[in-house]
C-alpha cells in the first residue's frame, strides 16, 4: 500500500481536570486554624490572669477561667472532628461575652486594681474570630463592634483600672481592626468557595445533560450502524439472490439482522459483561467464512486476555462492516482479501481487513454514506477503540481496528484532518 494514502483516525480523548477547593475544605481550614490560634492566644494569657487573680471574687473566677478555657479545648476538638463546628465557637464567643459583662461586678471593692490591659483583653480577637465562624456574617459584624465597645467602657470604670478614655478608645479600635481583618477574610474565602462549588455544581449540570446527549447519539449511532450493517446489507443481498445458496445466505443474514436488533434494545452498556479475546477472533473467522467472496484469515497470537461484551460486539460489528465494504467496493473474486487478527497485551485485540482493490479517495464519497464514517469509525470509537482506514485509488484498501486506543494524541490525526469541506466520509 501507498504511504500517502489518506489516514482515517478516531478523535482523541481528554483528561477531566481536577475538582478544585469547596466550601467544606474552606470552612474545615478557616476553623481549625482559629481554634489553633485561639488555644495559642489562651496561653499566652495565663501570666497575666495569675498577676490580676487577686482582683476578682474566687467564685467569679472558678466560673469564668474553666468555662473559657474548657470551650476553648472543645472548640479545638470539634474543629479536628469537624462535628458541631459552628455551635462550639459560637459557644466560645457567648461565654466571653458572659465574662466581658460579669467582669466589672466581679471586682472585689476596695482591692487595688491593675491600671494596664485586662487579661480578657488578650482573647478579644480570638472571641471575634470565632463569632465569625460560628454566627452569620450580620450577627458577626455586630458581635465584632459590640466586644471592644463593652470593653473599652468598662476599662473606663474603676473596677477596669480608671484608663482614660484616649487609651480605652485604643484598645477597643485595636480589637476591632484586627476582629474586622479576621472577618473580611473568612467572608472572602467562603464567598469564592461557594462561588466555586456553585460554578462546579453548574459545570457537573451541564456534563450530565452532556452525558445523556452522547448516550442518545451512542444509541443512534448503534441503531444505524445495525440499519445500515444487518437491514439494508441483507435487503441488497436478497435483491442479487438467484441462486438456491445465495437464498440461503439471505436468509441466514435476515435472521442475524432481527437478532442484533432485539440484542440492541435489551443491550446494557456497563452490566459488565466480557467475551475472551479467542472467542472473539473464532466469531470473526466464522463470520468471514460465511460470506460469499473468499477471504484469507490469519490469526496470531490471540492470548488469553478478555474485553468487555461491548467493545467486543463494536469490534466484530466494524471488521463485519469492513468486510461487507470490501465486496462490495473492491471489485470482483479476482481481488484478493484478506483478515490478519492477532491480540494485545494485556486484553486488547488488533484486526487488519483489507485488499488490494480499487480503493477509493474520502473526499469524493457522498455525505449521505454511512459505511465507513458510522460503521467502523464512530461505532469503534465509542467503544474505545481506534479505526484507521489506508487507502488510494487503485491501490486498495487496509482497515486497522485496534482496542483498545493506545494511540498517543499527539501523533493521532482527527477524522476531520481526512477530508476536505464538510463532506463525511462513508462508504
Amino acid at each position: 500500500m501507498p504511504d500517502n494514502g489518506a489516514v482515517i483516525t478516531s478523535v482523541p480523548q481528554v483528561k477531566q481536570p481536577r475538582n478544585p477547593i469547596s466550601r467544606k475544605q474552606v470552612e474545615k481550614v478557616v476553623s481549625r486554624s482559629v481554634a489553633g490560634f485561639g488555644i495559642v492566644f489562651g496561653a499566652q494569657t495565663i501570666p497575666w490572669l495569675l498577676g490580676q487573680i487577686d482582683e476578682s471574687y474566687p467564685l467569679w473566677l472558678w466560673l469564668v477561667v474553666p468555662a473559657l478555657a474548657g470551650s476553648l479545648a472543645l472548640v479545638l476538638v470539634m474543629s479536628i472532628m469537624q462535628v458541631w463546628v459552628r455551635r462550639a465557637h459560637a459557644l466560645f464567643a457567648i461565654l466571653y461575652l458572659g465574662a466581658l459583662i460579669s467582669w466589672p461586678f466581679a471586682v472585689i471593692p476596695g482591692v487595688p486594681v491593675f491600671p494596664g490591659i485586662h487579661w480578657l483583653d488578650y482573647i478579644l480577637t480570638v472571641a471575634t474570630a470565632m463569632a465569625a465562624i460560628g454566627f452569620t456574617a450580620r450577627w458577626g459584624t455586630i458581635y465584632l463592634l459590640v466586644a471592644p465597645i463593652i470593653y473599652s467602657v468598662v476599662r473606663m470604670t474603676p473596677q477596669g483600672g480608671a484608663a482614660t478614655w484616649q487609651l480605652a478608645i485604643v484598645e477597643g479600635v485595636y480589637a476591632i481592626i484586627l476582629g474586622a481583618a479576621i472577618i473580611i477574610i473568612i467572608t472572602m474565602l467562603r464567598q469564592a468557595a461557594t462561588n466555586v462549588d456553585n460554578a462546579q455544581a453548574t459545570a457537573l449540570d451541564r456534563y450530565g445533560h452532556a452525558v445523556r446527549q452522547h448516550a442518545t447519539e451512542v444509541e443512534r449511532v448503534q441503531v444505524d450502524s445495525i440499519v445500515h450493517d444487518s437491514v439494508l446489507t441483507t435487503f441488497i443481498s436478497a435483491a442479487r439472490a438467484y441462486t438456491p445458496e445465495a437464498e440461503a445466505l439471505a436468509a441466514t443474514m435476515a435472521g442475524n439482522a432481527i437478532g442484533h436488533l432485539r440484542d440492541a434494545a435489551a443491550a446494557s452498556p456497563d452490566d459488565g459483561s466480557t467475551m475472551r479475546v479467542t472467542a472473539l477472533a473464532s466469531r470473526i473467522v466464522d463470520s468471514a467464512s460465511d460470506l460469499s467472496m473468499p477471504f484469507r484469515v490469519k490469526v496470531r497470537h490471540p492470548g488469553s486476555g478478555s474485553l468487555p461484551i461491548q467493545a467486543a460486539e463494536a469490534v466484530h460489528s466494524a471488521v463485519i462492516q469492513a468486510m461487507m465494504n470490501s465486496m462490495q467496493h473492491a471489485g470482483e473474486s479476482s481481488v484478493s482479501r484478506w483478515v490478519s487478527v492477532h491480540g494485545i497485551a494485556p486484553n486488547g485485540i488488533e484486526v487488519v481487513v483489507g485488499d488490494d482493490g480499487v480503493g477509493f479517495v474520502p473526499s469524493e464519497v457522498p455525505g449521505e454514506r454511512l459505511g465507513v464514517r458510522i460503521s467502523i469509525i464512530e461505532r469503534t470509537g465509542n467503544a474505545g477503540g481506534r479505526a484507521a482506514i489506508v487507502t488510494a485509488p487503485n491501490e486498495g484498501t487496509v482497515v486497522t481496528i485496534t482496542w483498545p486506543d493506545t494511540t498517543e494524541p499527539a501523533n493521532e490525526r482527527s477524522m476531520d484532518d481526512s477530508l476536505s469541506g464538510d463532506q463525511a466520509v462513508g462508504r
